[in-house]
């Protein structure tokens, strides 16, 4: 065999995947065995010429790489999510979205166990990517999309007549630092390239980091390391000039790292990895017309399915405590799958997040201003450590980028700092930017600031409707629905109890949004000077039913009491409004939402029934949903 000639290459080791007898070559028509030789020939040629250095990894431990999948079973115990081995028997499917991709969900039945996630595991370490070594490759149905595109790029590659020489647009992957770019997708790529048919594909090229690359050479069943990536590109030069297709995966390292411009060579695909905050490779991009696709981070379901695998050898309810304890971490950082697993990591990462915002000055506040745009990250640590990237629609219904707040509880952090740097005007065109954002189930409290966009007022007029108790009183107009020209202009920050100082008086321009992240019964509230006057409580509600106590109702009032003059006689015949906020996704509230009476130390059973009886007879409530077209 070629590999037992050490004297053909210099300086390298070559090693061929192991083969089982019954797999011998005589089993291959002549035609295949003939063009085995001639690409075995071709390449320990090429290693002796460019200087093909030490072999890292045999080729078997990454082609024999092993499946299991996380399926979500309803009803299942613990996460309700179970591992199996294998590849699942269905994967995701997707339909066609202008001129990309997109999982199709209206194919799943609805009730059957769904495929969460597909773990490739080696017996090895992936140590080529250039980070912490791992043995497990973490595929959701965003990596698979990508390979689903690449893999039409090479059926049209193939499909396509020689005297074409069609070569297929270079594909840029980009989305949020950390989610498994190079991870999960640059791996998982590597694993379905070395399978997609050896006479069509015969070489994959993996460069890492920028600097040294892998040449797997699937004929031949070898794999072969260059330190130099100039020595690299000068192998796949010449692989393309005798005629051999191939594809390159290419993961961006520095700030100032750029593929070559003579990558890919004709009739090659290439797949270039990077993170928005590298730029350096955008000449490469716009000279190669390079097509991007953008990975979105993973969702909770995601994260739940690989705490499952992890734990996987853990009773069901050990696995629901790692869950949580990894929520709590996400629900507060996001999704970035490099900090949330290790509770170092990610009081690392939150502190440097918290840091950022608690040091802004009026100078930085314009680094705050490419959110809710599709603009570079270069050079911009407020994004770095704040945003993430979604995929929306973009020129030509291609892909682009969304500069999305990360989480609620740094996008409720950083509003609150800026709504003390920026005016009034710059803090209200800041919020109209991301009120998509802010408007999604999962941003709670801090969509409060959408309040003080007229256009967003103008939606929750026309869309309100009223929710009547037993037995049904008249119907009622909602207060910001009759005085429709007044309204909150600006906001306030309720401090907590603790630092209370003079009380105020009541200001009906104020939105008073609570700083402090339980305050009881609204998430933030304001007062209409009509006859009389009305108090409107605003909520964002993310499920089917957000009931009450009268222990919560008491808490609240005792708030405003100690906020505002003058309330205790203020309240005697002040008005009460609810309004339900709640996305469209989410399960629309339809009845009353009520407020029950329990034991309770603060509150007397006399007291309770008093709150009660206001609660049915006077307090109005009102539940709007908002898709994200009307703000």
């Amino acid at each position: 065999m070629p590999g037992n000639q050490a004297s053909a290459v210099p300086q390298g080791d070559i090693r061929r995947r192991a083969r089982p007898e019954s797999e011998g070559d005589t089993d291959q028509p002549a035609a295949t065995r003939g063009r085995v030789e001639e690409v075995r020939r071709l390449m320990w040629a090429l290693d002796s010429r460019v200087e093909g250095r030490t072999l890292w990894e045999d080729y078997e431990s990454v082609y024999n790489a092993r499946w299991h999948h996380v399926m979500e079973v309803p009803g299942g115990e613990g996460t309700g999510m179970e591992v199996h081995e294998g590849e699942p028997p269905q994967s995701w499917t997707y339909k066609a979205v202008g001129r990309t991709l997109e999982k199709d969900d209206g194919v799943e039945p609805s009730g059957a166990p769904r495929l969460r996630l597909m773990v490739l595991t080696l017996g090895k370490k992936w140590h080529y990517l250039c980070r912490d070594a791992i043995t497990d490759c973490y595929v959701n149905c965003e990596v698979d999309r990508v390979w689903q595109i690449v893999k039409g790029d090479l059926t049209e590659l193939f499909s396509s007549r020689p005297e074409d020489h069609f070569t297929p647009h270079p594909r840029l992957l980009t989305g949020t630092p950390g989610i498994g770019k190079s991870m999960a997708a640059g791996s998982y790529f590597l694993y379905q390239l070395l399978h997609y048919d050896a006479e069509l594909l015969p070489v994959v090229v993996f460069v890492v980091c920028g600097s040294e690359a892998y040449v797997f050479n699937k004929t031949a069943e070898t794999v072969t390391r260059y330190m130099d990536k100039s020595m690299m590109i000068k192998a796949v030069k010449e692989l393309s000039r005798r005629g051999m297709k191939g594809y390159i995966i290419y993961d961006v390292g520095g700030r100032l790292d750029s593929p070559s411009p003579f990558l890919p060579p004709g009739g090659w695909g290439m797949l270039v990895v990077a993170t928005p905050e590298k730029t350096s490779y955008i000449h490469w991009a716009n000279e190669k017309r390079a097509v991007r696709i953008i990975m979105n981070c993973p969702d909770e379901s995601d994260v739940k399915a690989m705490c499952v695998w992890m734990k996987r050898n853990q009773p069901p309810p050990q696995q629901a405590e790692y869950w949580r304890e990894v929520k709590g971490r996400m629900d507060k950082l996001g999704p970035i799958l490099r900090y949330i697993f290790d509770e170092g990591s990610y009081k690392y990462w939150i502190a440097k997040c918290h840091n950022l915002v608690d040091g802004t000055t009026s100078w930085g506040i314009q680094s705050y201003s490419v959110f809710g745009t599709s603009k570079l990250w270069e050079g911009n640590n407020v994004l770095e450590y704040l945003a993430r990237i979604v995929r929306a629609r973009g020129e030509r219904n291609g892909e682009s980028p969304f500069n999305a707040p990360i989480t609620a509880h740094l996008a409720s952090k950083t509003l609150c700092k800026l709504a003390q740097l920026m005016t009034q005007a710059e803090f209200n065109l800041f919020v109209s930017r991301i009120r998509d954002c802010l408007m999604h189930a999962n941003f709670g409290k801090c969509a409060m600031f959408a309040f003080l966009n007229v256009a967003f007022m103008a939606a929750i007029r026309r869309k309100l409707k009223e929710l009547k108790p037993p037995p049904r009183r008249p119907s009622h107009r909602c207060a910001p629905d009759v005085h429709s020209q007044e309204g909150p202009t600006s906001h306030y920050f309720l401090p907590s109890a603790e630092r209370i100082g003079k009380k105020t008086c009541i200001n009906h321009r104020l939105l008073y949004i609570p700083e402090v992240e339980n305050f009881p019964l609204v998430d933030g509230f304001f007062f209409m000077d009509s006859n009389p006057m009305t108090l409107v409580g605003l909520r964002m509600a993310t499920a089917g039913g957000h009931h009450t106590t009268t222990s919560t109702v008491r808490q609240f009032t005792e708030c405003l009491a100690a906020y505002f003059n003058g309330w205790e006689e203020l309240s005697r015949d002040m008005s009460w409004e609810i309004i339900y906020v709640q996305h469209a996704d989410s399960t629309p509230l339809n009845d009353w939402q009520r407020c029950d009476v329990v034991n309770s130390d603060n509150v007397s059973k006399k007291e309770s029934q008093k709150i009660a009886a206001f609660w049915e007879e006077k307090v109005r409530q009102y539940q709007v949903s908002i898709p994200s077209r009307d703000v």
